[in-house]
């Protein structure tokens, strides 16, 4: 793994036989120059507080650059627990470094995986802050527990030194037997109502079942029969249809000779306008002795009048 990430160092399984610090910090901080090489690491292993401090700084750099969480005790040991977590890290980087290589992922991939990655670490913290919260909640109500033991401590040895009656046990273990066994039969009378419930529901949904199927069965009769007075209907229907026809033709006709009258009376309205007062009376007379216009306008009228007539009675 170290060497697909470029480590040129040597490192084998018999190194971590027994504790070997100086290679331990070697890989740490070399990992840690991998993924940043401006990172503050301070190198000095050599007093036992400088180990400290170094595996402090490592562990504060790996939670906060790229939320590794690691265990400082092992990596202390420097022994075959240290490799657990420095694969860790390494397991990390390679996956990182094979995103960042591969070719044929896509931009869309890119922000898929970091959106992964994002949403798995969101989780860790909500995580880790729901655990802390509990924390709290756990010490608090422990240390009010805490708090009563000086009076609960009197109550228990009293308790403790008051000799046992057995009469008295036996009567709280009896009262507490036939509380169990009314709550059974309590339980016992709800189920079987249950039962009684479900069957009743069962028998109101069969009666159901039957009536739709009635109900079905007589509706395709109903529309397989055809009705006695529908032949009646049909030539009703067809009658007055005909009859709708001849209205529609007898109206269009009388409005045809409606507008016919009315373009009459209008050119003889603006001929007798045009012309001039003095052959006024004389053209009003050339009108009225005029027999045939005269008959035309009566023949009109009384034309008009009968097919009213006809109309209204239905004719």
């Amino acid at each position: 793994m170290m060497r697909m990430l470029g480590y040129t160092g040597f490192i084998s399984m018999e190194s971590f036989r027994t504790p070997n610090f100086k290679l331990v910090s070697e890989v740490l901080l070399w990992l840690v120059r991998w993924y940043d090489p401006q990172a503050d690491i301070p190198p000095d292993v050599e007093t036992e507080q400088d180990r400290v401090r170094f595996i402090k700084a490592v562990a504060e750099f790996m939670a906060t650059q790229p939320h590794i969480e690691l265990d400082m005790k092992n990596l202390y040991r420097a022994d075959g627990n240290a490799v657990k977590e420095l694969l860790k890290i390494t397991s990390v980087f390679r996956s990182i470094m094979k995103a960042a290589e591969s070719a044929s992922m896509s931009e869309e991939d890119t922000r898929k995986f970091l959106s992964d990655l994002d949403s798995k670490i969101a989780d860790k913290v909500k995580a880790a802050r729901q655990l802390a919260s509990e924390i709290a909640s756990t010490g608090a109500s422990l240390c009010d527990l805490l708090g009563k033991e000086v009076e609960l401590r009197e109550a228990r040895t009293e308790a403790i030194a008051r000799p046992l009656d057995l009469n008295e046990a036996e009567k709280a273990m009896k009262t507490a037997i036939a509380c169990v066994l009314d709550e059974v039969q309590k339980t016992q009378d709800t189920l079987n109502n249950v039962a009684l419930d479900e069957a009743i529901l069962d028998a109101k949904i069969e009666k159901r079942k039957l009536e739709l199927e009635r109900s079905q069965k007589r509706l395709e009769t109903l529309q397989s029969i055809r009705p006695a007075f529908m032949d009646e209907y049909e030539k009703v229907e067809e009658e007055l249809q005909k009859q709708y026809s001849t209205y529609v033709k007898k109206f269009r006709n009388l409005t045809y000779l409606e507008q016919l009258l009315k373009d009459q009376q209008r050119a003889e309205q603006e001929l007798f306008e045009s012309l001039p007062s003095s052959g006024s009376s004389r053209v009003l007379s050339g009108f009225l002795e005029d027999d045939s216009d005269i008959e035309i306008t009566n023949r009109l009228n009384c034309e008009q009048y009968h097919f009213r007539s006809r109309v209204s009675h239905g004719d």
